[in-house]
């Protein structure tokens, strides 16, 4: 899909923004106090910002958006009672935040109450909380945008935020700012920046919103009650990350190495599930308002069969050469060869579980596009008790890799249910043959690459600790591994992704 292309190539261009802000960050503050104390004051606005936002609203105003858009029934008028009474809700929020922030800390990493982490994250809370007003607006424009087929500013909205980053940090070190505060500082002027782009792409769309007294219109009151499970849903997804942050927050560093190999696994992630989840659900949206099943059933075995392509071989990679990376991309400056080996470990952990969290962009949208939000927030209550059990059963005998080991766990218990929930949906959710025929090959190639990579990477254990060598190490080692997994995809059979250049053509067409 063109529309996939777009939200990819922007998605790509704010996850590499974003790994060289992380890549800053860790050369800098390594793993130390400060950096775990801001890592931690920025994860509470983004986790409520999913709650309040992409976990809730989005997933409820987007299905109805587009059908108001499709059948002409005033969808400016709608987006503009939803626009104020979301802002509405944040304002209060955000007050009650500022006055409840050292309750908060200690809600996302108790460990922080025996030192001075503590009140570093509390001060650097204050300052970043503002910013679930800016990026949660701006997530609820990013749909209506996503909803109307103008994907290009939401999806490059991220990179102002990753921009900033950069700047302030190289700011920061030149003139010698004290960086946790420079960091926190940036956070609420890039939210502003974020909502500033996506509300003017909006309105040459003709959707000019502004902020006014909020109205229970009888709309506003059914997206509060779609909304209310999907709310609880993603709240559920905000304890499994809050739990794996309680559980680092009691090993020095751990939250700084979770974060790195988060950052990642998320890079294949960003790229491929949210290019599929952004463009998916409006389209299942219209589809299943159109009674076009064959299109729906396209659109999803499409979609799961080139994510699939996609990341089973990157998955493969990072559990296979998870040190290489670790070490050639972040091994800096404060952060050194203890960091990276703690680091690895708990990416290769990720990486299991990266497959799965992409089927999970691919499933709910079948949900959401129905109006079923109630489904999904069963599952994930039923994922979050395995994430818990495991990371914190597992916490005393292994550390911190118990956190990482209950997030892979939880996301491929998600992916179980929300398979099993969907065969009731008819012929929409079945698998055709193409993708039938897709999937072992993808799995056969990802594992002879594995092992290419495993040997390949015994051959340069060298050159990747040299410095000069070791990022022509590290991009030859990646070069090798896309050559043997895309030429064994294809001399198996039809490449995965001849099924995305004939959805081009059809789109473009």
């Amino acid at each position: 899909m063109a529309s996939m292309f777009t939200v990819g190539a922007w998605t790509l261009a704010s996850r590499v923004l974003g790994f060289l802000r992380d890549v800053l960050i860790v050369a800098f503050l390594g793993s130390g106090p400060i950096a775990e104390a801001f890592l931690i004051a920025f994860a509470l606005p983004n986790m409520f910002r999913r709650f309040f936002a992409e976990g809730a609203f989005n997933t409820a105003f987007v299905p109805m958006f587009a059908k108001k858009l499709e059948g002409d029934e005033d969808p400016k008028g709608f987006a503009q009672d939803a626009f104020s009474g979301l802002a509405a809700v944040l304002v209060a929020f955000t007050v009650v935040a500022l006055f409840a922030m050292p309750w908060l800390v200690i809600a996302m990493a108790g460990g922080f109450l025996a030192d001075g982490r503590f009140d570093l994250a509390v001060s650097y809370g204050r300052i970043v909380f503002p910013y679930i007003l800016f990026i949660s607006l701006a997530a609820l424009l990013s749909g209506l945008l996503n909803a109307t087929h103008r994907f290009a500013a939401a999806a490059a909205a991220p990179t102002l935020l990753n921009l900033l980053f950069i700047a302030a940090l190289s700011m920061g070190a030149w003139l010698g700012w004290p960086l946790g505060s420079a960091l926190a500082w940036t956070v609420p002027v890039a939210g502003l920046a974020q909502l500033a782009l996506v509300w003017t792409a909006a309105s040459r769309a003709g959707f000019t919103l502004f902020f006014r007294r909020p109205r229970l219109s009888p709309d506003l009151r059914r997206l509060a009650i779609i909304a209310a499970p999907a709310a609880l849903a993603g709240g559920v997804v905000q304890v499994n990350l809050l739990v794996g942050r309680q559980v680092a927050s009691f090993f020095d560093g751990a939250i700084a190495w979770l974060n790195v190999a988060d950052r990642l696994y998320q890079l294949p992630l960003g790229v491929v599930a949210i290019a599929i989840g952004v463009v998916l659900l409006p389209d299942l949206s219209r589809r299943l308002r159109a009674e076009d099943t064959e299109g729906g059933r396209e659109a999803f075995n499409r979609a799961a069969g080139i994510g699939l392509a996609l990341t089973v071989p990157a998955a493969v990679a990072l559990t296979v050469i998870p040190l290489p990376l670790v070490s050639v991309l972040f091994q800096r400056g404060a952060f050194v060869a203890s960091d990276s080996a703690a680091t690895a470990a708990a990416l290769a952990v990720y990486g299991l579980g990266l497959p799965a969290f992409v089927l999970q962009k691919v499933l709910q949208p079948l949900y959401f596009a129905r109006e079923d939000t109630g489904t999904p927030l069963r599952h994930a209550v039923i994922a979050m008790c395995v994430n818990a059990a495991i990371a914190v059963g597992l916490a005393p005998l292994i550390g911190y890799l118990a956190a990482a080991i209950g997030t892979s766990a939880a996301a491929w218990a998600m992916v179980v249910l929300l398979w099993r929930g969907s065969r009731g949906m008819g012929e929409a959710v079945r698998l055709d043959a193409r993708f039938l025929r897709l999937l072992p090959r993808v799995i056969l190639a990802s594992a002879l690459m594995g092992v290419v990579l495993h040997v390949a990477s015994l051959a340069l254990d060298s050159a990747l600790v040299l410095a000069g060598w070791r990022y022509a190490a590290l991009a030859g080692l990646v070069a090798i591994g896309a050559t043997v997994y895309f030429t064994s995809v294809h001399l198996m059979g039809e490449p995965p992704f001849g099924d995305l250049r004939r959805i081009l053509r059809k789109k473009d067409g």
